[in-house]
């Protein structure tokens, strides 16, 4: 996929500046999201990459202003066409989320309602945030169920959600995320539970849609080939923070981050040849006290004395991209010293 660059002129359409999240627990305080800042432009996909407990869904639900209850935002900005988001109350959010911002969950059959015509639920969107007529919010509902490539969607319509299998649920998830023309979705690793045909045909339609409609995403997941298949750029999170980011031709076919270059090796197709699959030893940091220096230094087997103690924030390198290791130049050696072929 190529850049939105006319876009990217115009700056972005939503700035996250400093993101710190914490969740307080038996055992202590989480900094789930620690110092993040991104940038999404206009008809961009951007890619929030890495393991489980990375902070990646629960960054998503600090812009969405859905943090479950025992998690807050503690500082930064949210900048959604330049307004903060972070100080809003419930109320002022909800009349953003639908016609600004939407999101698609991991499981749509615990986001959809189960008692709820699929149709109905569709068309909410519009009649509450749009002040859509019931019979306008339905054709609305009825376009956007074909647009996603619902079969026969005047007698889907009237269906409930356990009436559709998975891929199907995706796509009503989508037409309702589409429903309110919202300037950018949030996209939860919709398709983690799908099996790879669906997953391609529901990555297609997000892509298609993405450039019909010039809506931006952010596409948080671990599959590095989906990364690849819909996102011009990428951001790679690790305990709580953002350690690599650039285009994503270049962050996955020479990463310069040993976390990076972790993930890339231990990830199937994602256009390198390689003889084997190299898992990433030892496990993720606790967030209640992460490890000093680098985060990734106890799993990093570049790492030397200053990783250890030296902090890491992100430094620009030529061409854009950005790292927060101190020995980047030894990931290019490393990946010389494999052989790998792009």
């Amino acid at each position: 996929m190529t850049g939105p660059t006319a876009a990217a002129a115009a700056g972005p359409i939503l700035a996250v500046r400093d993101l710190r999240v914490q969740i307080s627990g038996r055992r202590g305080t989480v900094r789930a999201v620690d110092g993040v800042s991104l940038d999404v432009v206009r008809g961009e996909a951007l890619g929030l990459v890495g393991e489980s407990g990375s902070g990646k869904s629960m960054t998503l639900r600090a812009i969405l202003g859905v943090l479950p209850p025992d998690a807050r935002v503690t500082s930064g900005q949210i900048l959604l066409d330049g307004a903060d988001l972070v100080p809003l109350s419930q109320s002022a959010l909800n009349r953003i989320r639908g016609p600004k911002i939407a999101m698609i969950f991991q499981e749509p059959m615990s986001a959809l309602n189960p008692v709820m015509r699929v149709g109905h639920q569709i068309a909410e969107g519009p009649r509450v945030h749009l002040g859509y007529s019931r019979s306008k919010a339905a054709e609305r509902a009825l376009d956007l169920m074909r647009r996603v490539g619902i079969p026969d969607p005047e007698r889907r319509f009237r269906a409930y959600p356990h009436e559709f299998s998975g891929g199907m649920r995706q796509r009503v998830m989508i037409a309702m995320a589409l429903s309110c023309d919202p300037e950018i979705i949030l996209c939860d690793e919709p398709t983690t539970a799908l099996d790879v045909t669906i997953q391609d045909q529901i990555l297609r339609l997000l892509a298609r849609l993405c450039r019909e409609s010039d809506v931006s995403l952010i596409f948080v997941t671990h599959d590095l080939p989906v990364v690849a298949q819909i996102c011009q750029r990428v951001a790679v999170m690790y305990g709580g923070q953002i350690i690599e980011h650039g285009d994503t031709r270049d962050i996955l076919l020479d990463p310069r981050h040993p976390y990076t270059l972790g993930l890339v090796r231990s990830a199937p197709d994602v256009e390198q040849v390689r003889e084997s699959l190299v898992p990433i030893p030892g496990s993720p940091p606790s967030l209640v006290s992460p490890p000093p220096g680098c985060r990734f230094h106890p799993r990093c087997s570049f790492a030397e004395e200053d990783c250890r103690v030296m902090p890491t924030p992100l430094r620009l390198l030529p061409g854009g991209r950005s790292t927060a290791c101190l020995h980047y130049e030894r990931c290019a050696e490393a990946l010389a010293a494999e052989q790998v072929t792009p």
